[in-house]
């Protein structure tokens, strides 16, 4: 997409105005294992807070934020999570992208997708009728 698609889409990544306005007004505090990188404003808001928000690494899907940057960018805590990050558990697994809506995503035996077709039900269901 080169340049046009800095300047014109804000689906796939920031905008050159995002870009512009966060290295202005925010103040770098990291970046998470995949890539994405999360700012807080210079300036206090009038109650005191300040602003964070993310810029993603390729498309803007909110999945990819990990768990403990969630939380900061929430104002669970203030310290940067990489500062207090516990080292990943064994069962832990790699980051897998929110397949809904693509040919990827899970469609149960009866979807619409599979042809409407699903088993019959067996013996252990009993039809609900209101004479009974």
């Amino acid at each position: 997409m080169g340049i046009f698609g800095k300047i014109f889409t804000w689906w796939d990544g920031a905008t050159i105005g995002t870009m512009l306005w966060s290295s202005r007004n925010g103040e770098h505090v990291g970046t998470d294992a995949q890539g994405n990188k999360y700012y807080r404003s210079k300036k206090k808001t009038g109650d005191g807070r300040e602003r964070r928000w993310v810029i993603y690494e390729g498309s803007n899907d909110a999945s990819r934020v990990p768990s403990e940057w969630h939380g900061w960018l929430h104002n669970s805590y203030d310290e940067v999570p990489e500062s207090h990050l516990a080292p990943p558990r064994i069962w832990e697994t790699d980051y897998t992208p929110n397949a809904t809506g693509t040919a990827m995503a899970y469609r149960p035996q009866g979807a619409l997708e599979r042809g409407g077709q699903r088993a019959r039900a067996t013996g252990d269901y009993e039809a609900w009728s209101p004479d009974a």
